[in-house]
């Protein structure tokens, strides 16, 4: 069973760590986020870190997974909420590093992180929601079966932690 628990600004920074962790197996993995390897924890931590004034303020909103499998450090899984801060368009956000250690898939953990965040966002007022993901990946397929909508695909978005060019799908959600 896992504990899916919101991050406060300094249960994240106390959380760095861990969720670097995350972060670093997940590009050792071959998933596409962002990330060119070599990536290591320190590489990942430093990244965390600059969410912080994200976190603080509030627009940035992240999510924590414990339980069996991953890191020593005991976080599993991670998604994050980017709000929206536009005016016009704070009836949207965006679901953005959905991430499972590899030890710890196959459990439904990446199901259970997205619906946390999609019910965050509704509580939030935010009825659409929108990601991207690489094309063919098993989270592409995640969000395939959990009602999301594809509504494009890019050639060559982005690249593999590797540097090969992949498309990316991009992906909305209308919440009830």
């Amino acid at each position: 069973m896992h504990t899916i628990t919101r991050l406060s600004a300094d249960e994240f920074r106390a959380g760095v760590e861990g969720l670097a962790g995350v972060l670093a197996d997940t590009v050792a993995g071959g998933s596409s986020v962002g990330f060119l390897s070599p990536f290591g924890r320190d590489a990942a931590a430093a990244w965390w870190r600059t969410r912080q004034p994200a976190v603080d303020d509030g627009s940035l909103v992240v999510w924590a997974a414990h339980g069996p499998g991953g890191a020593a450090d005991g976080i599993t899984g991670t998604v994050s909420l980017a709000l929206e801060p536009k005016p016009n368009g704070r009836h949207r956000a965006e679901i953005v590093k959905l991430m499972v250690h590899r030890d710890a898939r196959g459990r439904g953990l990446g199901r259970a992180l997205l619906a946390t965040a999609e019910q965050a966002a509704a509580r939030a007022g935010a009825g659409l929601l929108l990601l991207d993901t690489e094309t063919g990946s098993t989270a592409e397929r995640l969000y395939l079966a959990t009602g999301w909508t594809r509504y494009g695909v890019v050639p060559g978005y982005a690249t593999d932690p590797a540097g090969a060019l992949r498309d990316c799908s991009f992906f909305y959600k209308q919440l009830a």
